[in-house]
């Protein structure tokens, strides 16, 4: 499978649905909203077609589960879509992963396209294949990958989002220059958020990623080095989701960026001011948080998909710029990478 390269930057999502819909002719089609993108990007669309169908679901990643898919599929069947019908997901990560998974499995497939509304979504989440849902507990158990038919980029969408959620989005961007680019975490880390041109940044972000799906579709290799800072990231993030507390997955990945490149510096893999660089960078631009129990940690950690037998493995920056993969590491050095994060001020 090799990723979609149906990328398109347009300044008028109406004309780029429109255009879509000659493209692909589809017998029907469904537009997948959350109340947000509903109220505050849906109307950019300026729909004048009583003939769409539109699926609204509630926001946040604890609708991400298999309740909500339910929902999607009963819609889509009492409305009589068959397999030349067409899902259009417009919305942040949470929307492009469920809605993807929903439409890939409706029928045993259906097509679909992405509108990403969030810049977690437009650098990041949207592109790659990979869709699936919430399980258990553990983030993204179940799922498949995939790609959508095209993926339309309409920056100004960012105007709608809160800062808050711009800062999640911009983890991914951080990640990005520190495992490929230097030049681009240079820029990036002597920038202010979130006083930086947007469209340049979703254009190199969206690059790097695609760059290494590229590679390797299936993850079995390279495609690894897009997990740096998740590996613990998720655990964090996972942990807060099941205890009902707020932290967005960006905010998650900012401290397991921190977590991991402390790995890294007691591995010998960056040097001491390249750490400080980088914790000092992301510990100025994300709260600190609490991070959970080491054994609650572990226990998540146990599923996490990259593992080997009952070894968890990591991507590990290797220097600015590169980075390594299937990193085997103790406890030891986790602890201590814990331990390093809470004695920051």
């Amino acid at each position: 499978m090799e990723p979609t390269n149906e990328i398109v930057f347009t300044e008028s999502p109406k004309e780029a649905l429109n255009e879509a819909l000659k493209k692909y002719s589809p017998d029907q089609v469904a537009i997948l909203v959350d109340e947000n993108t509903a109220q505050h990007c849906l109307p950019l669309f300026e729909l004048d077609n009583k003939d769409f169908r539109i699926v609204q679901i509630r926001s946040g990643e604890k609708n991400k589960n298999i309740d909500t898919c339910q929902r999607i599929w009963k819609s889509l069947t009492e409305w009589g879509f068959s397999r030349k019908s067409l899902l259009v997901n417009v919305g942040g990560g949470v929307i492009g992963d469920m809605g993807g998974f929903a439409a890939s499995t409706y029928k045993r497939g259906i097509k679909f396209i992405n509108f990403p509304t969030t810049l977690l979504a437009m650098v990041d989440a949207n592109i790659g294949g990979k869709l699936g849902i919430d399980f258990m507990g553990f983030k993204n158990h179940i799922g498949l990958f995939n790609d959508p038919e095209c993926i339309y980029i309409h920056t100004a969408f960012l105007h709608t989002l809160p800062k808050r959620e711009l800062r999640s989005g911009f983890a991914e961007v951080i990640k990005h220059g520190l495992i490929k680019d230097k030049a681009y975490w240079e820029h990036i880390s002597n920038s202010t958020f979130p006083d930086l041109e947007w469209k340049s940044v979703v254009k190199r972000s969206f690059e790097i990623k695609q760059e290494v799906v590229s590679e390797d579709p299936k993850e079995e290799g390279v495609r690894k080095i897009l997990n740096f800072g998740h590996t613990l990231g998720h655990a964090i993030e996972s942990w807060y989701l099941n205890h009902g507390q707020s932290l967005l997955h960006g905010e998650a990945i900012a401290v397991g960026m921190i977590l991991e490149a402390n790995l890294s510096h007691q591995l010998n893999l960056i040097k001491d001011n390249e750490m400080a660089s980088i914790s000092s960078f992301i510990n100025n631009n994300y709260e600190k948080i609490e991070i959970p129990p080491m054994t609650e940690l572990q226990r998540i950690m146990g599923q996490d998909k990259k593992n080997k037998g009952n070894s968890v493995m990591f991507s590990l920056i290797k220097g600015i710029g590169d980075c390594v993969y299937d990193q085997n590491v103790g406890d030891e050095l986790i602890s201590t990478a814990i331990k390093k994060y809470d004695s920051l001020k």
